[in-house]
């Protein structure tokens, strides 16, 4: 097995993980399997308690494990299904650990950090890399070196250097080469950084400098000189029109030949699928505008696997897709003006009650207009509580989830809705849906058995679902007596999710509702 360890330098944030991803697709494109590792040093568990304005989305993997958006470029890079294993978090290291202390199994010793949490780490690296039956592993670590939460990591991966062949592992090192005031770019940081990571007897095989700029040959000649790295080494990753231009970009400049001999490995192929991917995107004319009515929208990297569906779809069917993105509190204050003259609207997931009156409107307001409409988990449940509201006629419908109501659409308790297991625990990852013959979800798939992602606790109430169908909303999806899929027939384009089919669109092979999303705004604006 070999490896490629992705470490950070002088801030993070800098793209380890689209570096990391970027690496791994030029490693397909030359004919190997590539599995990706995230560490990530904070002490939670996994990332499904983490608000999204610190952290991004919660990506969602099949199996169920709620874990770091890095996950989503690796799988989108990659076309691959990762698992919970693949996320390494000080949480579960050290739970792992002293569930071991508590069953004797260290047979009375003092538990340390050396040898028992970083054998546990190198044991987890090794198990998951040789489980996947991949040729190479990629192994990020998150956070920026010094920092104390990830010194046991870096000391891991520092004990596999020395206990695995010298060819068989590789360290990549991104850090920042920012600008002066006069635009001079400044090497000092990654000389700083680089430093730094040595005082932990780690050395960069290859040093990834993010910039604004192209890196100029007298910087990259500087910190080759500083850091003791060959020129060839020394890869400008400056700011890109796009994330999927960053393997070619990376590619261009040797990158991938440098790892062949650094690996000791030979090309086994050429694949050019993605660079003709990129061309496409490129060559892009016809553009359409779609509205993110959302109550993160401050970080978009909290939709951050929205944005990339639309993308896939939008290459899929030749045209650029144009974002809006709107507060959902603001249109709870200021109306719906704001919405006129976009070609689609979408509301996706989020939990709590602010905002959610703003997306009732965006929804009304699509309904009513008959704006293609794509709604995404809680984005289907508070369609079913409009369409309870102004349709059915029910009074103050709403979910027991955010406030008390006579009517909840949206529910979870057994005993409401005469059904016993009903459940109160979150539904994560995989699960199946039968598609209505003839249904919109029905023609969007070609298939009447899909399986699909999931991240939710409540439930549309079968108490009231013939109440709803009977007034010209229908239900095309079901797993059992849960509702997957709500869509209203008499409008152009009405379609809703309980499930996020954004976790498992790629590149090349948009998610099918997306891709439908996009081609009804296109046939609508003709």
């Amino acid at each position: 097995m070999k490896y490629i360890v992705i470490t950070g330098g002088v801030m993070s944030g800098l793209g380890k993980g689209i570096t990391a991803a970027s690496v791994g697709q030029i490693l397909k494109n030359k004919g190997y399997e590539v599995t990706a590792i995230k560490i990530d040093p904070y002490i939670n568990i996994d990332a499904g308690t983490m608000n999204p304005f610190q952290h991004g989305e919660v990506y969602i993997l099949k199996d169920g494990a709620e874990v770091d958006l890095d996950l989503g470029h690796y799988e989108r890079f990659l076309d691959t299904e990762l698992t919970g294993e693949h996320n390494l978090t000080t949480g579960k290291v050290y739970r792992s650990v002293i569930e071991k202390e508590r069953r004797g199994d260290y047979l009375g010793g003092t538990v340390q950090i050396i040898p028992h949490i970083t054998n546990d780490i190198k044991e987890r690296i090794r198990y998951i890399a040789a489980k996947s039956k991949a040729d190479i592993c990629l192994i990020e670590i998150g956070g920026t070196v010094g920092d104390i939460e990830s010194m046991p990591f870096l000391e891991a991966v520092r004990q596999m250097h020395g206990e695995e062949a010298e060819e068989d592992v590789v360290f990549i090192h991104v850090t920042l080469i920012p600008l002066s005031l006069l635009g001079e770019q400044k090497t000092k940081p990654t000389q700083h950084s680089v430093k730094a990571f040595r005082e932990l007897g780690l050395s960069p095989d290859i040093i990834v400098g993010r910039c604004k700029t192209p890196l100029s040959q007298e910087t990259k000649s500087k910190i080759s000189l500083f850091c003791d790295v060959p020129v060839q080494a020394v890869i400008n990753a400056h700011d890109a029109e796009d994330i999927y231009f960053v393997p070619l970009l990376l590619e261009e400049q040797g990158l991938g030949e440098f790892l062949m001999k650094k690996l000791h490995l030979t090309p086994l192929g050429n694949r050019t699928e993605w660079r003709q991917m990129v061309e496409k995107m490129s060559s892009l004319k016809r553009r359409v505008s779609v509205a993110i009515v959302g109550k993160y929208t401050h970080l978009e990297d909290a939709y951050l696997s929205i944005k990339e569906a639309l993308k896939h779809a939008g290459i899929d069917l030749g045209c650029a897709i144009d974002i809006t993105w709107i507060e959902a509190e603001n249109l709870e204050a200021e109306g719906t003006k704001c919405l006129d003259g976009l070609g689609g609207i979408l509301v996706p997931g989020g939990f709590g009650v602010r905002g959610t009156e703003g997306k009732i409107c965006a929804i009304k307001y699509a309904r009513e207009n008959d704006v293609p409409f794509f709604g995404l988990c809680f984005g289907m449940q508070l369609a079913v509580i409009e369409f309870a509201r102004n349709v059915v006629g029910l009074e103050g419908a709403g979910s027991s989830e955010l406030v008390e109501t006579k009517h909840p659409v949206i529910d979870l308790i057994p005993e409401q809705c005469g059904i016993e297991d009903m459940g109160g625990t979150m539904r994560l990852g995989n699960y199946e849906a039968s598609l209505k013959e003839g249904s919109l979800a029905h023609r969007i798939y070609g298939a009447t058995e899909i399986i699909e992602r999931h991240r939710h606790r409540y439930e549309v109430n079968p108490r009231y679902i013939d109440q709803i169908e009977a007034q010209g909303m229908i239900f095309s999806g079901r797993n059992n007596h849960r509702m997957e899929i709500a869509e209203i027939p008499s409008n152009t384009f009405f379609f809703a999710s309980q499930f996020h089919p954004e976790f498992t669109s790629r590149p090349g092979r948009a998610s099918p509702p997306f891709k439908a999303f996009v081609k009804a705004i296109l046939e609508s604006s003709r």
